[in-house]
């Protein structure tokens, strides 16, 4: 079964959907820097990928992605676009106002850009959920890997690391020049453990700001959070599928 983009549907296609189905995916990510060596779109691109290949299996309906995220602090490098958190609410906001005056009710919304698009989807999603009689869940990925990146041995989540960078190797090899990517090692921190594979993970979340971003540019030559050199595409097939058959339990949670 192919993808099924909303976008390339007709009004007609869709109403006929809409008879016998009422759940879309949403997939959201950024256009921010991912170090020197991997594209802007790299958080865009998983969202859209996971979105793809859970639509292959199912047939649900998959909206036009959201290119854009609350990305302040990666203006640090060029290319990055960030979007204030309101508009990003706002914009979800209408998104889903627009498809349930059609019909649709259930709404996964696949988050690719971690802990910080959470807070303005829980927004977006509680509104949506009160204000148009619907179902929203925000699926994140981080959090519905918890098993397999243990098993896979992944280092600390951080940015444009091997978790990332293994998924996009396996998807889209050729926006990763993995030649030019640089390890920088997280550093351990005894009350500040953002991870959700972490069992010390405190949801201390301290928002990283641009002159962090230019102080770790100017530290290790990059804006990387992790060790992208030990990404392979092998472990981001086996990240990719148990991904998959997660959100595809969730559309199968939601079908009735």
């Amino acid at each position: 079964m192919a993808t099924q983009w909303l976008q390339e549907k007709s009004w007609l296609d869709v109403e006929e959907y809409l008879k016998k189905d009422d759940r879309i995916i949403i997939p959201v990510g950024s256009t921010e820097q991912h170090g020197c060596f991997a594209a802007l779109g790299t958080d865009t691109y998983v969202a859209s990928t996971l979105a793809e290949d859970a639509s292959d299996k199912t047939g649900v309906l998959v909206t036009p992605p959201v290119w854009y995220g609350w990305s302040p602090h990666h203006l640090a490098r060029p290319g990055t676009v960030s979007v204030r958190a309101e508009v990003l609410i706002e914009l979800l906001s209408d998104m889903i106002e627009s498809l349930a005056s059609h019909g649709f009710k259930k709404f996964v919304v696949i988050n690719g850009h971690r802990i910080v698009n959470i807070s303005w989807m829980q927004i977006a999603a509680e509104r949506a959920q009160r204000e148009n009689q619907v179902k929203v869940a925000i699926f994140d990925p981080a959090f519905m890997s918890k098993e397999i990146s243990k098993e896979l041995g992944f280092g600390p989540i951080g940015h444009a690391e091997e978790i990332e960078i293994s998924h996009m190797l396996y998807r889209y090899p050729e926006l990763v020049d993995i030649e030019k990517a640089k390890d920088n090692p997280k550093k351990d921190e005894p009350l500040y453990h953002l991870d959700p594979h972490d069992p010390r993970d405190t949801l201390c979340y301290v928002p990283a700001t641009m002159e962090d971003m230019l102080g770790t540019y100017e530290a290790t030559g990059d804006t990387v959070g992790g060790c992208p050199t030990q990404s392979s595409a092998d472990k981001g097939k086996k990240y990719h599928d148990h991904v998959v058959g997660r959100l595809v339990q969730v559309l199968d949670m939601l079908k009735d």
